[in-house]
């Protein structure tokens, strides 16, 4: 039973709409190669960038359980508002205090797409740079919020990894602001938060997923071409 009720959209309906309006916009303007170059620039083709993020969008209803944190959730089957967006308390029956849990599409793939540009690119430096830096501005903006856990404003990731990526390198901007995005707010906003969760009365706590998972998707979709219209060359592997 616990599994079963693990797994739930991270943000309401409406908003969930709306992410999915916004991937199938991106979809039209690739097929129309108006944002083709970006996504190349990202290291990868266009198809398999929408598959990637089709992949987090769809893997943000599940949830791979890591622990029980002790405590007693206060809250369940409620709407949460925190700057303007609303998400989801899940509904639960019966529940030994607040699961810990991974999301798929907002902290592994995010992980395993990282990894690979990293490794593709060299960038182990700057990207590391990138992650220490989105953290630290991440974790002095996320708010502990109950019944859900950390949560950050939902453009504060676009907008601190976009300038970022620039200043650390404008031929390689596209791959930072991903890793820098992405990661940067898994670790400033949950990591190293996980401290505070056991007290929010959350049935669950879920690394990449409500709270985070919109500012990370739309860093995916954002921030990336934000950065790859104004990079200047084409990046080389390995440099």
């Amino acid at each position: 039973m616990m599994h079963s009720q693990v797994h739930y959209l991270p943000m309401t309906p409406g908003l969930f709409s709306i992410l999915v309006v916004l991937l199938a916009g991106l979809v039209i303007l690739i097929q129309l190669r108006i944002l083709r170059y970006a996504y190349m620039r990202l290291g990868v083709g266009p198809g398999v960038a929408l598959l990637l993020l089709f992949g987090s969008l769809i893997g943000s209803y599940f949830n791979i359980p890591v622990t029980v944190l002790p405590g007693t959730p206060v809250r369940s089957g409620q709407i949460v508002e925190f700057y303007g967006m609303r998400y989801i308390v899940p509904l639960v029956a019966q529940w030994p205090g607040t699961v810990l849990a991974v999301n798929i599409g907002g902290a592994v793939i995010p992980a395993l797409m990282s990894a690979y540009l990293v490794i593709r690119y060299q960038l182990w430096l700057k990207a590391t740079l990138a992650v220490v830096a989105i953290a630290f501005i991440i974790h002095s903006m996320a708010t502990p919020v109950q019944g859900i856990g950390i949560a950050v404003p939902v453009f504060a990731p676009v907008v601190t990894t976009a300038i970022l990526a620039f200043i650390l390198s404008r031929e390689y901007a596209p791959p930072l602001a991903y890793i820098g995005g992405s990661m940067g707010t898994l670790v400033g906003a949950d990591l190293l938060n996980l401290d505070k969760i056991s007290g929010l009365g959350a049935p669950v706590a879920s690394i990449g997923g409500a709270g985070t998972f919109d500012g990370i998707f739309l860093t995916g979709i954002l921030a990336v071409l934000l950065a790859g219209i104004a990079s200047p060359s084409r990046m080389r592997p390995g440099r």
